[in-house]
């Protein structure tokens, strides 16, 4: 079986599932509780955010515990729009983010916000003069994708975050989920006043997340009810989680320059290697994109067919994001790029992680050119 779909989620670690499992059976008190039990499990929670912050190069009260990307996408933009509407309804993205951002921005629109798209060119980037363009006197958020989940394409996010200092009232929001572990990015130094992680996505589990919240800016809370997560998130901690996530993000942190060297080898030589068939289309730009983001059109072949076809090979890749592949609407990130809508429905995306290895690009290879070949004859 070889494994290509690392973008929708990973194998976690066997450290992260052990701790998780440890932490779960023997310190399973309530944090918020007054005895030995709960100071246990809080003494393991703070130690947790302190590993997490330092591991970030952040503030320890910067960080919030989250349930991943989704609900920190959600809390970062809805949170930031809510609280500061009385000093503007102006709130600014770009027109390839993920789900969980789009459609936060689209319940906003609905609530009275006005929302700028800034489209990007052809292989997938936006330009900071059109954020720029974007940002009026009402404006009070941007938000930006770091490394777009369906291209790889890497966004100029310190360039933007030294625009928007600039402009004392908006808030700087990055979904960073693709990019942790494959793209380097120094939260303090790009500007950022919040910033969303998944522990699923960089072999921690599903459940698990951060949401960076820069001291001194607040936000209105979606979930109320109790005083956890600094006021910003209510509800018992998930404490076997957080100890995990703090695990995997160690261990993505300690081995990241190893492997992003192992997945750019990787990554070179596969798509060398692909684009030596004529029906497959390049939609991933060689220059400036994430180490483990491949992302294809094969021409005249149904993404949806070809994933199953491949499927029966055991290999596993998949069409656009996993959040939205079973919509069956055409990329809306490829759409954006001016791709065709035929293009658009007939591509897939191969995503690595460093488990996968060079003696795995011929079969990969094989498998995709003989499947091509099949789905020809069928299709005559």
């Amino acid at each position: 079986m070889i494994y290509l779909d690392n973008s929708a989620t990973t194998k976690p670690y066997k450290e992260v599932v052990d701790s998780f499992v440890k932490v779960s059976s023997t310190y399973y008190g309530n944090p918020s509780s007054l005895h030995k039990f709960g100071v246990q499990a809080e003494n393991l929670l703070t130690y947790a955010r302190e590993q997490v912050s330092s591991l970030l190069q952040v503030q320890f009260n910067e960080v919030i515990f989250t349930s991943g990307g989704t609900e920190g996408n959600n809390l970062a933009i809805k949170g930031a729009a809510l609280q500061h509407q009385g000093r503007g309804k102006h709130i600014v993205t770009t027109t390839i983010e993920h789900d969980s951002v789009h459609e936060p921005f689209k319940q906003l629109e609905q609530l009275g916000f006005s929302v700028t798209y800034v489209p990007v060119n052809e292989n997938g980037f936006v330009e900071v003069a059109d954020i720029e363009k974007a940002i009026t006197n009402e404006t009070i958020l941007v938000s930006l994708i770091h490394v777009n989940n369906e291209v790889g394409a890497v966004q100029p996010v310190k360039e933007v975050g030294m625009l928007v200092k600039n402009y004392p009232k908006v808030i700087y929001h990055v979904d960073h989920v693709q990019g942790l572990g494959k793209v380097p990015l120094n939260i303090k130094d790009a500007h950022i006043d919040l910033c969303t992680i998944s522990g699923h996505k960089i072999h921690g589990l599903k459940g698990t997340g951060v949401l960076y919240i820069r001291d001194g800016v607040t936000l209105f809370p979606l979930v109320s009810g109790g005083s956890q997560e600094l006021q910003k998130r209510s509800g018992t901690e998930n404490v076997a989680g957080i100890v995990s996530f703090a695990k995997a993000l160690r261990l993505t942190v300690q081995n990241q320059a190893e492997h992003i060297k192992k997945m750019e080898r990787i990554k070179e030589k596969l798509i060398n290697r692909l684009v030596q068939h004529e029906r497959i289309v390049m939609n991933t730009a060689r220059m400036n994109t994430a180490p483990h983001i491949i992302n294809i059109t094969i021409r005249g072949m149904k993404a949806e067919v070809l994933v199953h076809s491949l499927e029966e090979k055991d290999i596993f890749v998949s069409t656009t994001s996993a959040c939205s592949s079973k919509t069956k609407k055409p990329s809306k990130t490829l759409m954006a790029m001016g791709r065709s809508m035929s293009d658009a429905n007939e591509a897939i995306r191969i995503s690595l992680s460093h488990l996968n290895n060079e003696d795995e690009l011929e079969i990969i290879v094989s498998a995709l050119f003989e499947t091509i070949d099949e789905l020809k004859k069928v299709m005559r």
